[in-house]
């Protein structure tokens, strides 16, 4: 196993700085370099996604490259409840995907300095343990990682039909909803039992339900104001 990620900073073709990973051992075969990431914490996620931003070069702008070059690397994860520190084991990762290029750049794009980002997003579940590693796999590509941002989803606090609905998050089969019992806004009482479903997206589906505000109240801007006085003088 071999440790060739060098981190560069380059810049782009509007002059602004870029921070890589990059590896580019097109020359030899039998390429095995890693790099992993620090421990993540998942929080509440069960489901994670992995967006990648990264080029990669087209092996046949390269001279001189017969059979070594590759244009995919490959994309692992290890669940762990704490830090390994910088213990490394790759037998003990498991596959996530393969991941190729829609786009690769050229010598010519090179001397421009054009960026042809790609992007893939990639999801992992579920996750059990507290938190997990991600790490890259080059097995013989000439590839500059860009940037790797993580995230899960989850349907987002909100008042719907005077119910309050907490944040939620979705189950790891996205074939299936989140049944969620609302609690009424302050001054108001059920008239029926307000429900959401939370969809596998994080967006809050199918709205059942509702209350009414209490006696002597009104509803405003999603929430239950007492009538005053003035206000029923004013009615009449």
């Amino acid at each position: 196993m071999r440790k060739l990620w060098d981190a560069i900073t380059e810049m782009d073709e509007h002059n602004h700085p870029i921070h890589t990973y990059q590896v580019c051992n097109v020359m030899e075969p039998n390429q095995n370099n890693w790099l992993r990431t620090n421990w993540i914490s998942r929080d509440a996620a069960q489901k994670i996604y992995v967006e990648m931003k990264f080029t990669l070069r087209d092996c046949n702008s390269i001279p001189w490259v017969v059979g070594t070059c590759k244009e995919t690397f490959n994309l692992y994860y290890m669940e762990s409840d704490e830090s390994h520190g910088l213990k490394f084991k790759p037998n003990q990762y498991t596959k996530i995907d393969t991941i190729a290029a829609d786009e690769s750049f050229t010598q010519m794009d090179l001397g421009d300095r054009i960026l042809k980002l790609n992007t893939e997003v990639r999801e992992v579940g579920p996750i059990n343990k507290k938190g997990f590693y991600l790490a890259f796999q080059d097995i013989g590509a000439c590839i500059a990682l860009v940037s790797v941002r993580v995230y899960y989803k989850k349907c987002p606090f909100t008042v719907r039909n005077l119910a309050m609905f907490p944040d939620t998050i979705p189950r790891v089969d996205s074939s299936s909803l989140v049944e969620v019992r609302g609690s009424c806004v302050k001054s108001a009482e059920e008239r029926d039992t307000p429900k959401l479903y939370c969809g596998a997206d994080g967006d809050w589906l199918v709205p059942l339900g509702r209350c009414i505000c209490s006696v002597g109240y009104e509803e405003l801007d999603g929430s239950c104001h007492g009538i005053s006085l003035n206000d029923l003088d004013n009615s009449e």
